[in-house]
């Protein structure tokens, strides 16, 4: 499977939402598995939409053909547009699905990884922060995915919560212990994300 993150400034907020629903076009694309989003909860100006396909041929043949003219509403309405793409590598707790209807919250991070360091990341997430995020009763789904064929080793981890006040709870009991059991400091060279307070309108 492959997930696109899309980020951006919007100017136009409600040309961007208006926009943002004519995106219900999607499902009759072949290979299409689900989009969701919604707003930075630290940057209100600030949009992040998923988008998850079966594969990447799937992916670029409805960049060729449908994307344009579904983008076209969207113009003008949002800025500083950043676009990533990541394979999926494994879930976090079971059975991931790109669904955002029982979700309020998503969290997002971005990991640039030492290359030397790369093996022993994805091994850590597996045994260490997998087990702890799965074993917090607000989280519900996950997945971990690597920037495709990136020299900079670039791993995305999504997690949705029931609620921000769950997510609060896992964040402030255990991340620490966790980075020092994980050695993250010594794995990650950069670390950027987001938490998302999910747009129930945005989701196809």
């Amino acid at each position: 499977m492959l997930v696109k993150w899309i980020r951006c400034t919007v100017v136009d907020r409600r040309g961007f939402e208006r926009g943002q629903r004519k995106w219900a076009g999607l499902p009759g694309e072949p290979g299409f598995r689900g989009q969701g989003g919604g707003w930075s909860r630290g940057r209100p100006d600030v949009a992040h939409v998923f988008a998850f396909w079966e594969s990447r041929a799937f992916y670029d043949s409805f960049m060729a053909r449908s994307h344009d003219r579904l983008a076209s509403a969207q113009v003008g309405t949002f800025k500083d547009a950043q676009v990533r793409l990541f394979d999926y590598r494994f879930d976090v707790k079971t059975g991931f699905e790109p669904r955002f209807t029982d979700a309020d919250l998503l969290r997002v991070a971005l990991c640039r990884v030492h290359e030397e360091r790369a093996e022993h990341y994805v091994l850590m997430q597996e045994k260490v922060w997998n087990p702890a995020m799965a074993g917090s009763p607000g989280m519900i789904r996950g997945l971990f995915g690597e920037a495709p064929g990136d020299a900079y080793n670039e791993y995305l981890v999504l997690s949705m919560w029931l609620s921000a006040a769950e997510h609060g709870k896992y964040r402030t009991e255990r991340v620490e212990r966790l980075a020092l059991r994980a050695q993250t400091e010594a794995d990650v060279a950069a670390l950027t994300g987001d938490i998302v307070q999910l747009e129930p309108s945005w989701t196809v």
